[in-house]
């Protein structure tokens, strides 16, 4: 059985001290789904690793709040497979096999090439603006090897995308796979920060140029990159003689 972990904290990512009743206020959404956002990035930043028992009273002291929403919460993050509950023993963090993260990662590529090819069909004049102003901030952070700040405008993109897509259906399936990919990518964001945001800015220009093709091959591309290098574990760059992280998935899925 996992460790109980340490207790949960409330900061942001930014490690901005917020309280589950400010996050309440200040988004107008109800306690359960702010309750949930707050374990998820717990899980998600590491702060609750694999195996690791979410004990409710625990939770529930720690978060200020009644039993009710941390139940709710955890049966809501159990449907995004973040959570493994188990009969008369309670919840822990989910532990994913390497087959299963293989899969994830493949189901992601897919979608992120559809989430791509969309944004470069559909995207707006004032959307484009935003992908622009996006691409200059990231530029800007990466001469300045702003690492962390990086990490936080790849997620960026990655929404923006999903809006330029203009497909609601995808764009909440999408959000919470990337929820997932986040917390399994974990190991190796910072260390790519700036890789990914080169292959991002790629990803970019064949939005705002509108080609679709370019576009989704990049996106599809990028994801199996980033869940190659997570699988291998491999923190640095590919030697010369090893195949982009992309082949090695693509490799296993058919079986070579």
């Amino acid at each position: 059985m996992g460790a109980t972990s340490a207790p949960i904290s409330t900061s942001t990512p930014k490690g901005v001290e917020v309280s589950i009743s400010q996050r309440v206020g200040s988004a107008h959404r109800s306690l359960r789904d702010v309750v949930t956002d707050t374990i998820r990035e717990a899980i998600v930043y590491g702060q609750y690793q694999p195996g690791d028992r979410l004990v409710e009273d625990k939770l529930a002291e720690e978060l200020a709040v009644s039993r009710n929403p941390i139940r709710e919460a955890l049966l809501a993050l159990e449907g995004e497979g973040l959570v493994k509950m188990v009969p008369r023993k309670g919840a822990t963090v989910a532990h994913l096999s390497e087959e299963e993260t293989r899969e994830i990662v493949e189901l992601r590529a897919a979608l992120e090439g559809l989430s791509a090819r969309l944004a470069a069909r559909r995207c707006t004049p004032d959307l484009g603006r935003k992908i622009t102003e996006l691409l200059d901030r990231g530029n800007q952070l990466s001469e300045k090897d702003g690492q962390g700040a990086l990490e936080e405008i790849n997620r960026e993109f990655h929404t923006l995308v999903a809006e330029a897509g203009a497909n609601r259906y995808l764009a909440d399936f999408m959000k919470s796979l990337r929820y997932k990919t986040y917390w399994l990518f974990g190991s190796v964001f910072g260390s790519r920060a700036g890789q990914s945001w080169k292959e991002h800015t790629e990803i970019s220009r064949a939005i705002l140029a509108g080609d679709e093709d370019l576009a989704a091959i990049l996106a599809n591309r990028h994801v199996l990159n980033v869940g190659g290098a997570s699988l291998a574990g491999d923190r640095a760059a590919p030697r010369d003689d090893s195949p982009p992280p992309s082949q090695a998935i693509a490799g296993s899925a058919t079986g070579k």
